[in-house]
């Protein structure tokens, strides 16, 4: 997916042009990286903000053109305002296609339905990590990452290394030392509490059925007698 940026330039600076900037309906923000002086752009509100919206803005290379020069970058940081759907600032890294970068990229979870502990065992899938942080060429940057989950079991996990990535990516250094479980299906724990609640207690006397019949008669019969008054 292409999606293409356009910037405009700014010669105002400081948190009071940045404020009367934003009452005009655009959005402050910066150009940078790749050995290039940092540029001081802004951008129209209403377009900036329909590309946040999107998952792949996030996690692509986008092309960004300022004055008819086209640079590509990626989205580092963007900042909203605390209540409001207003951009507040955004920053933009050129990328050098020979540099490796580093990237949060989203999982999409494929063939739950079908999954064996889902559809046998009547799991829950749960997530435990929904991006991968990974390092790759610009060229090799995937949308996203796909983590199929059609031979999942009941009580098993998938791991990073489980996962099949694209030629040229890979997950972080320190991902991959540690191996995290990126996936699992487990009981509902409302299922496993009734279940616990629910299950029978036995007792183990030592005694035969017989006698254990007897002592609970005797008992019975001990309850039943009034206490001897004193004299």
């Amino acid at each position: 997916m292409k999606i293409e940026v356009t910037a405009f330039p700014r010669t105002s600076q400081g948190k009071g042009a940045s404020r009367r900037l934003r009452t005009t309906g655009r959005v402050p923000g910066v150009i940078y990286g790749a050995g290039v002086d940092a540029q001081n752009v802004e951008f129209d509100h209403k377009a900036l903000l329909r590309h946040l919206k999107l998952e792949a803005f996030h996690a692509s290379i986008l092309d960004l053109t300022v004055e008819g020069k086209k640079d590509r970058v990626l989205l580092r940081d963007f900042q909203m305002h605390p209540f409001k759907e207003q951009v507040q600032h955004v920053d933009f890294q050129r990328i050098d296609p020979k540099k490796k970068i580093h990237m949060a990229v989203p999982l999409h979870f494929m063939n739950a339905d079908i999954a064996p502990g889902v559809k046998l065992g009547k799991g829950v899938v749960q997530h435990i990590i929904n991006e991968l942080q990974i390092q790759c060429l610009p060229d090799h940057l995937p949308e996203f990452i796909e983590v199929d989950l059609k031979d999942l079991e009941l009580g098993h996990s998938l791991h990073v290394s489980d996962l099949k990535l694209p030629q040229g990516v890979e997950p972080m250094s320190k991902l991959k030392a540690d191996n995290p479980s990126v996936v699992t299906i487990q009981v509902p724990k409302e299922v496993a509490v009734e279940e616990a609640v629910g299950a029978p207690v036995t007792e183990i006397t030592g005694q035969t059925p017989e006698a254990a019949a007897a002592a609970a008669a005797g008992d019975k019969k001990d309850g039943d007698k009034k206490p001897a008054e004193k004299k």
